[in-house]
């Protein structure tokens, strides 16, 4: 027998049996992880969902499929979150099950689609529905509560210069959306030769209406120069970590002397105290900013009280002037769970002694906060902490209210080194294109770095393994992109697809079942709240389908 013919048969075997099928379904989850930072293989992302789109187009019932979607998202969250394995060890494994849930009405659908043979109005309705799907569970992932917008398909396309020019008019859920359509249509290719015309038709339509976005979307305007100095002053642990970060700092700054820069930017927890309850290190921070003639924008996680009058641990970013705080501070809204406060800790309260869980919870800020820095010629900054600046609409408000520059205080020391760093500073392209502003990430120990307002890179970054000051001329630019005036709308129209398509299939059940059903025939009851998904489940069994290749 051919070896050909022998690999074939073993694969059969494999995806034959239960835990061959689980394990492959689990394996072709994660590839799509290759495509993000560090690896950073971004074409690889138009192919890296076909496998597990060809599995689930091989399951036998749609049970099976909606068991392929579950195990193949929840490889996935595991892949994209698996640098938390030192802090949350095996409960990481946990979440991604919970959230993998999330892609068994995926299965279905993509079975139902992809399954059987396929008609060329079947290719064009899966290369819409099926990306629209997993857009669905990417907006769902993207509650805070469910661990944030980490990991967005889209997201891995930072560097690629027109998916960022998809993001200025659709956000990153266009570019999802663009690239599970491609890995649709070139599954379809692959299963189904009958329909590789209306496939490749569809494909080359994606490619003209890039091109269009390309051509005739509108860009922004390049309106002066800010020159952003970063202070990344790297890992310092042991004892008194806290006072020698904030000296080396201080060291730092004081190297920025004469470089006329606009702004000095410390990273996340870069304070551990209260400047306000502590005037010796604001004035240590305020004769800093008469030195280098710029302002300082720190950050503290620290105990403090807030306007409102709550006293707890806030993470904030505090604005201090020549003459100490100017008064301009932002507080964190937007808090990692887990990492930041438990959900439900009256339940999960144990997961603290599994990991770096945190064993008290952080106070939220009450709203996003804009400041014009008073040496900075008026320029005005919004600010997010951390992840925040993974969610668009958060940048997006900053945005409209005014923000010339956005930036992003962080600290990934945790995950030195793993992929975390390089992921987090990437979304800095992300939020710079969607909104036509530029964008400075700045970080304790890296990947600090800076973006233009179109989402390319400005100057070099400071990695992981360096602890230096480094100053960006960074383009500003006026003028609004297509995305900040219309917001998420991708994601309105992907819930519109869904819903329509949901309507015309259980309308052509009803048909079907009139048609086979003989007159004056009972129809059997179906239990209250499952006809809709029984009826999906049922119409992926019902479906023909083809031979499995041998």
């Amino acid at each position: 027998m051919p070896s050909g013919a022998v690999g074939r048969e073993r694969g059969a075997r494999i995806l034959g049996s239960a835990p061959g099928r689980a394990g492959a379904a689990l394996l072709a989850g994660t590839l799509p992880a290759l495509a993000f930072p560090a690896p950073g293989l971004w074409w690889f992302a138009y192919v890296a969902l076909v496998p597990l789109l060809l599995l689930i187009r091989t399951a036998g019932s749609g049970r099976r499929a909606a068991l392929d979607g579950w195990l193949g998202g929840t490889g996935y969250m595991l892949a994209v979150h698996h640098w938390l394995m030192p802090s949350l060890h095996v409960f990481i494994v946990v979440l991604a099950a919970l959230l993998g849930l999330l892609w068994a009405p995926w299965g279905l659908l993509v079975s139902r689609l992809l399954r059987g043979p396929v008609s060329g109005v079947r290719v064009v309705a899966a290369v819409i529905v099926v990306p629209c799907g997993w857009l669905m569970i990417e907006t769902v992932r993207s509650w805070e509560g469910l661990g944030g917008p980490w990991g967005l398909l889209g997201a891995s396309q930072w560097q690629v210069s027109p998916a960022l020019r998809l993001a200025s008019v659709g956000g990153v859920w266009l570019v999802s959306l663009l690239v599970v359509a491609v890995n649709t249509v070139l599954a379809l290719l692959l299963a189904s030769p009958a329909a590789r015309t209306v496939a490749v038709v569809t494909l080359v339509a994606a490619a003209v209406a890039v091109g269009s976005v390309w051509v005739w979307a509108p860009r922004v305007e390049r309106s002066g120069t800010a020159r952003i100095a970063v202070v990344q002053p790297g890992v310092v642990e042991g004892p008194d970590s806290v006072r020698r970060r904030f000296a080396r700092s201080e060291e730092l700054t004081r190297s920025l002397a004469g470089r006329n820069v606009d702004l000095v930017v410390w990273g996340e927890s870069s304070v551990g105290v209260d400047p306000a309850r502590r005037p010796d290190v604001t004035a240590r921070i305020a004769a800093l900013s008469r030195l280098v003639g710029a302002d300082v924008l720190v950050n503290v996680d620290a105990r403090q009280t807030d306007a409102a009058g709550r006293t707890g641990i806030f993470k904030s970013a505090v604005l201090v002037g020549p003459r100490g705080l100017t008064g301009d501070r932002y507080d964190k809204m937007r808090l990692v769970p887990f990492g930041e406060y438990i959900p439900a800790r009256s339940a999960l309260g144990w997961a603290t002694s599994m990991g770096k869980a945190a064993g008290e919870d952080r106070l939220r800020g009450t709203g996003p906060v804009t400041m014009t820095p008073p040496g900075a010629h008026g320029l005005r900054i919004g600010p997010l902490v951390c992840f925040e600046s993974a969610f668009p609409d958060m940048s997006r408000r900053l945005t409209r209210d005014g923000a010339a520059l956005l930036i992003a205080q962080s600290s990934t020391s945790s995950f030195q080194h793993g992929w975390a760093p390089g992921q987090h500073a990437s979304l800095g392209a992300l939020r710079a294109a969607e909104n036509g502003r530029p964008m400075v990430h700045a970080t304790l120990t890296g990947v600090s770095a800076a973006y233009g307002p179109q989402g390319q890179r400005v100057g070099t970054p400071l990695d992981t393994d360096t602890s230096g000051a480094a100053v960006y001329g960074v383009p500003l630019a006026r003028g609004t992109t297509l995305y900040v005036r219309l917001g998420d709308w991708p994601l309105y129209g992907a819930l519109g697809v869904l819903a329509a398509f949901c309507a015309f299939e259980g309308v052509r059940n009803v048909r079907r079942r009139e048609r086979t059903e003989p007159p004056g025939a009972v129809a059997p009851s179906v239990p209250a709240g499952g006809a809709g998904a029984a009826g999906f489940a049922r119409t992926a069994e019902e479906e023909p389908r083809e031979s499995a290749p041998r």
